[in-house]
Order: structure tokens, then C-alpha cells, then sequence
């Protein structure tokens, strides 16, 4: 399992963007966080196309599977959007990982349970 932002492990950080120019604000490691692809397709492609590592939010299965064919490192969903995009992702061999936002640790042992890819901390997430 991927662990973002926990104290103990040392990790990327999760940047918001929101444009071209707070892209130009980030740094080389960061993971730039997108808006669900309807409202951030032109950031998703720009991020492909320069090779920068991204991960867009996704509400459904249709938006996991365009986000996987896009490049996407990862998607940010709710847990039961993750339930249901884990088994599509494992199914058909996703690059893409499936990341949920857990506010303490007892998240980590639920996501675990339910096979997802990994958890992100509010600490691993950085506004531009």
C-alpha cells in the first residue's frame, strides 16, 4: 500500500493546480492534484504531454478509466468510489493507482481491507 503524507514515511508532495501558471509554480517531485477531468482535461494533457506527474479527482468508473488512458499517476476518490474503481483498476492492469484522502491512521487498515492502492494524508496536500 502507498502511504502519502504520514509522519513516519518520507513523501512526494500533492500540489493543487488549477492552471498553466500555478504548474509553473511547482517543483520537479511534486504530484500536481487536478480538478475531476471535465474541468481540468487541457491540465491532464499538458501534464502527459511534459511528462509531469498528476493525479486528477474522479466521482465514477468513466472518469478512472479516461484518467488511466490520459497517464494519470493516480486518481483521488472518495472510499466508495475507490471500492468500486479498485476492482476496474485491478481487472484491467490500471498504471494508475487509487488513492483515498483518510484523515487519521485508522484508514490505512480500512483501505488496506478493501485493497486499495494507497492513502494520502492531508499533510502530503500543498497549495501552490
Amino acid at each position: 500500500m502507498l502511504i502519502f503524507g504520514h509522519p513516519w514515511i518520507e513523501s512526494p508532495r500533492f500540489v493543487k493546480v488549477f492552471s498553466l501558471d500555478d504548474i509553473a509554480k511547482t517543483g520537479p517531485e511534486d504530484i500536481l492534484l487536478l480538478e475531476p477531468l471535465s474541468a481540468s482535461i487541457e491540465l491532464a494533457k499538458h501534464c502527459r504531454k511534459n511528462g509531469l506527474s498528476f493525479a486528477p479527482a474522479i466521482n465514477s468508473v468513466k472518469e478512472a478509466l479516461l484518467a488511466n488512458a490520459l497517464g494519470a499517476d493516480y486518481v483521488f476518490c472518495q472510499f466508495e468510489q475507490a471500492i468500486v474503481t479498485q476492482k476496474i483498476a485491478n481487472e484491467y492492469l490500471f498504471d494508475t493507482k487509487v488513492l483515498v484522502l483518510i484523515k487519521d491512521e485508522r484508514g490505512i487498515e480500512t483501505m488496506a481491507r478493501f485493497d486499495i492502492d494507497g492513502v494520502v494524508f492531508p499533510a502530503a496536500i500543498h497549495q501552490v
